[in-house]
């Protein structure tokens, strides 16, 4: 078994390559994953070990043929606010616009329920959802990507994340190794003055476009509260810049209004959302509808981003989307 460095040194993005190759290969032993995850999370991942552990994931994932324009839409996770499921709504009203959309996630590691967890609830079987998601994503252009079924390696990782109980790099390595190659995304993160490093590693991994978006209070979605820091990447470089509601020409709330709590709650909270049911959660899944129409190039301006995503809630498209999904992935 390999012994991992200290982690207080940072690593250049090689080295991060290669240590991660060894994380995930099982070359180290639980402990000292463990160990060096806590300790690299302590002094905050650089650039280039977001970047060097992301390719190493990328090398082991079990890939997907997606269509031309395929985007992700997905949070990192760990922020701590337990809020309802907004990128997975987010998914199905960009799908719903016509938009293909290969979400990528997993069960919760970190917070009360996740996107599997969700979806789950709602009646998405999961393990038939991964064996059509090629499929689903052709015919209905919507798939879920359950990271365990695309990411074997992750395998002996997951329940270490769950004992540790905090977010690490593997929360940033996820949404940077999507299964279906898409090089167009929203990423939410937790940590607002991180959106800058975070950025610098999508860059260096390269994208047609990204935006990285972070709350001010720490949440990882663009959120109602206040202002965001978002970077907008394209190519391998970015430009930073402040986002609000009131750009969408939707209302400021606070991150309270919208606290999740188990998938059946979540779930429920969803279902309610799709049949059109105002408020604070439907504004904040039109507001990250919006931002990801935008990088998906279905629009350049905010406000007509969340009016399409009101208006494939208002149709029914969104709704029927997911019977539709539920129905083909058995």
């Amino acid at each position: 078994m390999k012994t991992l460095p200290s982690a207080d040194t940072h690593l250049t993005e090689s080295d991060a390559h290669e240590i991660f190759g060894w994380i995930l290969d099982g070359e180290t032993s639980d402990e000292e994953i463990g160990r060096f995850l806590v300790e690299m999370s302590a002094r905050s991942e650089t650039s280039e070990e977001i970047a060097g552990a992301a390719r190493a994931l990328r090398e082991r994932l079990i890939p997907i043929d997606a269509p031309d324009g395929t985007v992700d839409c997905c949070g990192t996770g760990g922020d701590g606010h337990h809020t309802l499921n907004v990128s997975t709504a987010v998914s199905l009203l960009v799908a719903a616009s016509g938009v293909p959309v290969a979400k990528h996630g997993n069960r919760a590691a970190s917070s009360k329920s996740g996107a599997a967890d969700t979806l789950e609830a709602l009646g998405l079987d999961m393990e038939a959802a991964g064996r059509t998601a090629e499929k689903t994503l052709n015919e209905l252009g919507i798939c879920f990507l359950f990271a365990k079924n695309h990411h074997p390696a992750m395998g002996r990782i997951q329940p270490i994340r769950q004992k540790l109980g905090m977010r690490t790099i593997f929360n940033l390595m996820g949404p940077l190794s999507n299964p279906a190659g898409v090089t167009r995304q929203l990423i939410g993160i937790a940590r607002p003055a991180y959106v800058p490093i975070y950025a610098a590693a999508k860059a260096k991994l390269g994208t047609e476009r990204t935006f990285i978006a972070s709350g001010d209070e720490g949440l990882d979605e663009l959120s109602l509260a206040g202002g965001n820091e978002l970077a907008d990447v394209a190519g391998n470089d970015f430009e930073m810049r402040r986002v609000v509601a009131v750009q969408a020409n939707l209302p400021h709330a606070p991150v309270e209004a919208i606290r999740g709590g188990d998938p059946a709650h979540n779930a429920k909270a969803l279902e309610a959302l799709l049949m059109g049911a105002p408020g604070p959660y439907r504004d904040a899944v039109l507001f990250n509808t919006a931002a990801t129409l935008i990088v998906a190039g279905k629009t350049s301006d905010w406000t007509e981003g969340a009016e399409m995503g009101a208006e494939a809630i208002d149709s029914g498209r969104a709704k029927q989307l997911l019977a539709d999904w539920i129905a083909l992935a058995k």
